[in-house]
């Protein structure tokens, strides 16, 4: 039996994400108290396995926070039952969940007349913390839009059945943020740039020009080579300790050119039948 916790700080995409699983075939169900958890693990999902053998559960910070403090403990008790339980978390920066509030003119569920939205955003945030703190997935959405963000879902979580890991290559720019969920970042400023070739300046990381230009580069092709020598060393181990997903973030300045190529190619070094291999160009969408 497989049970997904989805968790996340409002405006994150909770919703979305629930949604989608329950298009790839499991049983969802929203806002569950955590106090309730384990009679519907025991009476419910264990008594009709037929129907609950996929369940995903939302849980917020609507919880009371005794009991999510508590979340290791109901964890544990959770794996005992022989369930394959396993954790999504999702955040955003603060200015993104603030924009998101101010546009769908939404309560957030921790405000009052005591509680503004920004400190109900930091007061979710702590509460969260045990739930997020054994997630297996984190995902970012401060620049993941609806459609994107269910692609996500939908290639993490919905299609592994018969794969062993899930790999997510992602290019992004240094000047808009380091990606949050990332498991790995590799700097490539340092490679030469195409950016600064007039005729090249217009393209990406995904037009000929661009990676006619790199190959010709010895220094990318040694830097390709040290990321490739040291996920193909590590991955392994991160697949015995029961780690299941990856994010490998690659940047440069502006994640238009070097990183995009770099993405590309690693794509085309890891795909094989065994490993889910997602590609995420940020600055690109």
């Amino acid at each position: 039996m497989k049970l997904l916790i989805v968790s996340a700080l409002s405006g994150a995409g909770k919703s979305i994400a629930l949604d989608t699983l329950e298009d790839c075939g499991y049983y969802c169900i929203d806002n569950l108290p955590l106090t309730l958890l384990h009679d519907f693990i025991n009476h419910v999902m264990i008594a009709d396995k037929k129907t609950y053998a996929k369940t995903a559960i939302g849980i917020d910070a609507r919880n009371q926070l005794e009991s999510l403090a508590n979340f290791s403990e109901s964890l544990n008790l959770i794996r005992e039952k022989g369930i394959d339980c396993e954790i999504i978390f999702m955040q955003a920066e603060e200015s993104t969940l603030l924009k998101r509030y101010s546009e769908t003119r939404r309560r957030h569920p921790l405000t009052n007349y005591n509680i503004p939205l920004k400190e109900a955003l930091k007061i979710e945030k702590e509460m969260l913390t045990p739930i997020a703190r054994h997630a297996n997935i984190i995902i970012d959405t401060s620049r993941t839009h609806y459609h994107q963000l269910r692609e996500l879902i939908r290639d993490q979580v919905g299609d592994r059945d018969f794969r062993h890991t899930s790999l997510q290559f992602q290019s992004f720019g240094y000047k808009h943020g380091v990606p949050l969920d990332a498991d790995f970042v590799f700097d490539a400023r340092s490679l030469p740039n195409p950016y600064w070739i007039p005729e090249l300046r217009s393209f990406t990381g995904k037009d000929q020009p661009v990676a006619d230009f790199l190959k010709e580069q010895p220094f990318v092709a040694e830097f390709f080579q040290d990321i490739c020598t040291f996920l193909e060393k590590w991955i392994p181990r991160f697949e015995a300790e029961g780690r299941s997903y990856l994010t490998i973030a690659i940047g440069c300045t502006g994640g238009q050119h070097r990183s995009v190529y770099l993405v590309d190619a690693l794509i085309k070094h890891f795909q094989n039948p065994l490993v889910n291999v997602i590609v995420r160009h940020r600055e690109l969408n």
